[in-house]
């Protein structure tokens, strides 16, 4: 049975983790944390669900990893890179859903997975990951004639902008035309801004309500668009995809992973 620690259990995700671990007989709760001043310190990690499991909350990542196979994490960058570091000193393998990192922890992160086994994905949806392929796929075949545009839409809490999974889906597109997104995105747009440059990529970002995650890649050329979208409508499906991942990980001592990798999905 793999032992699991979940990183942020009060949050959304962290309560759809916590639900979908109790859920599968393969999977044991081994830990559950949270920050410090939060008001869930030291109450059962069950007690949102009605039941008992002796596991009690706490900030002692330390502690936490102490036994533990693998830490499931979506919480924000910077205690996301505390719980990288403890992993690393314990050996335990992490999963990391969390997104808004700079590209000096994005390298941290890839160093560290050269001691521990690590899934790094900014979406752990299975569509998501096949919406990925596709409009590699897409952007690849419509590569003349043919504009990219990312949109998305989040909940009004969501702290960052353009999503991870924007980015990501912008980062297939680029390979598709075989550019380096850096060089070809634009992420605003504000008055008098001139024609569309060819060959860019653009990205569109709303908020509002409890939107779960809507991203939708558009490919628009002289007398036709080709659409590609996601909806999420629960969050289940991140957290079902994340414990996939953290069973995947059960026989890997080192490596940085995304999950094309747990889908066995072709990267070439």
């Amino acid at each position: 049975m793999l032992k699991v620690v979940i990183a942020g259990v009060s949050g959304r995700m962290g309560h759809a983790l916590l639900e979908g671990v109790f859920s599968d007989n393969s999977l044991q709760l081994h830990a559950a944390l949270d920050r410090p001043e939060s008001a869930m310190i030291g109450r059962d990690a069950g007690e949102q669900f009605g039941k008992q499991t002796g596991v009690k909350i706490s900030a002692d990542v330390v502690a936490a990893l102490q036994g533990a196979d693998v830490l499931v994490d979506f919480t924000r960058p910077e205690p996301s890179m505390q719980y990288l570091q403890a992993c690393q000193a314990a050996k335990v393998s992490l999963v990391i859903g969390t997104t808004g990192f700079s590209d000096a922890e994005k390298a941290t992160i890839a160093q560290a997975a050269q001691e521990i086994s690590i899934v790094f994905a900014p979406n752990m949806s299975v569509g998501v990951t096949l919406l990925i392929n596709l409009v590699e796929q897409a952007a690849r075949v419509l590569n003349q004639g043919y504009d990219i545009e990312v949109v998305e839409m989040h909940h009004r809490h969501k702290v960052d902008a353009p999503s991870g999974t924007a980015l990501r889906l912008g980062e297939a597109a680029a390979k598709g035309i075989e550019k380096s997104l850096n060089e070809c995105a634009v992420y605003a747009r504000e008055g008098v801004t001139g024609e569309r440059e060819a060959g860019t990529i653009g990205f569109a970002t709303m908020r509002g309500g409890d939107v779960v995650g809507d991203h939708t890649v558009v490919l628009a050329g002289i007398g036709e668009r080709v659409e590609l979208t996601h909806k999420a409508s629960s969050r289940a499906t991140f957290a079902q995809g994340a414990l996939r991942a953290a069973k995947f990980l059960a026989d890997k001592p080192q490596g940085l992973f995304d999950m094309r990798d747990v889908l066995g999905f072709d990267k070439t």
